[in-house]
């Protein structure tokens, strides 16, 4: 049934909610001083009523990654995980849930354990869906930014990809679009390799990938702030945080709407959201009929 195009609808981006990582960053020790994650739960809450008020409905609600902070192994990350499930349960029945795992979900250098762990807390690290004749894809952005320790499963989701978008060509989807933590990119394909985008020769042959297959847009958070850019006629979309900021952005939450011809996004503060809902031209689109 979701093969095909019935019009326009929407679905909503968040990304790190990251549990604990406010106060490990205002006291300056990351890596240990998580054991305290009261605001971002309260974030998490508000995303999650600004969401159920909307009318229409989203399609879904996807996390692109760092859902908590404690990195696999640490002392906090079971309750942090606990906390944001009995969050997330209170999401309206009928917007389904769509997690993408990010860095401190699998670890920097993840392993088969840590992807095995995160699997069964949250489902499988990539896969593909349809909703209404578009076709969605949610990788594991970890194998690409350091599979030193399973390069087997780095294969195996390339191996995936290929097929994927194989099919998507076969199937004649109206639009593609991908979903992944760390972005291609902030701003421009050629930038220089850091700690928040994929390594150069990677990132050039994921890009030409997608561009063949004729991706729209890839959706990542992972930077705390808002960014992005294109590659020829690929729109590299990055979202802030629902949870710790780290410029001069907003807690918030973007929706996205798919049209017949494109892709319309707008990143709302969650105040904005809860208060005044989606603007009219979004809706105007949406009530378009194709």
């Amino acid at each position: 049934d979701e093969y095909q195009w019935k019009g326009p609808f929407y679905f909503i981006q968040g990304a790190d909610p990251q549990f604990g990582l406010m106060k490990a960053w205002a006291v300056g020790d990351t890596n240990n001083e998580d054991d305290e994650w009261g605001e971002e739960i309260k974030l998490a809450e508000q995303a999650v009523q600004a969401i159920n008020k909307l009318n229409p409905k989203p399609k879904f609600f996807v996390l692109c990654g760092d859902l908590i902070h404690g990195m696999p192994g640490t002392q906090w990350r079971k309750d942090q995980e606990q906390d944001l499930k009995n969050v997330l349960k209170n999401t309206d029945q009928d917007i389904p849930l769509v997690f993408v795992s990010g860095n401190h979900d699998i670890g920097n250098t993840p392993t088969r354990e840590t992807i095995e762990n995160y699997c069964k807390n949250w489902g499988d690290d990539y896969f593909s869906f349809w909703v209404g004749g578009v076709f969605f894809l949610v990788l594991n952005s970890q194998l690409y930014f350091d599979s030193s320790k399973c390069p087997e499963l780095k294969q195996a989701q390339d191996v995936w990809l290929n097929e994927q978008l194989a099919v998507a060509e076969k199937r004649k989807c109206k639009h593609i679009i991908v979903f992944q933590h760390i972005p291609l990119f902030l701003r421009k394909p050629d930038e220089d390799h850091d700690y928040f985008n994929l390594e150069n020769s990677v990132r050039q042959e994921i890009m030409e990938k997608f561009h063949k297959a004729g991706v729209k847009a890839v959706f990542s958070g992972h930077y705390h702030r808002n960014a992005g850019g294109s590659y020829r006629g690929l729109e590299m979309v990055v979202s802030s945080a629902i949870g710790c900021q780290l410029g001069e952005d907003t807690h918030g939450l973007r929706v996205v709407v798919v049209t017949d011809e494109k892709i319309v996004h707008r990143y709302y503060s969650l105040n904005e959201l809860s208060s005044q809902g989606i603007d009219k031209e979004l809706l105007d689109m949406l009530a378009k009929q194709n």
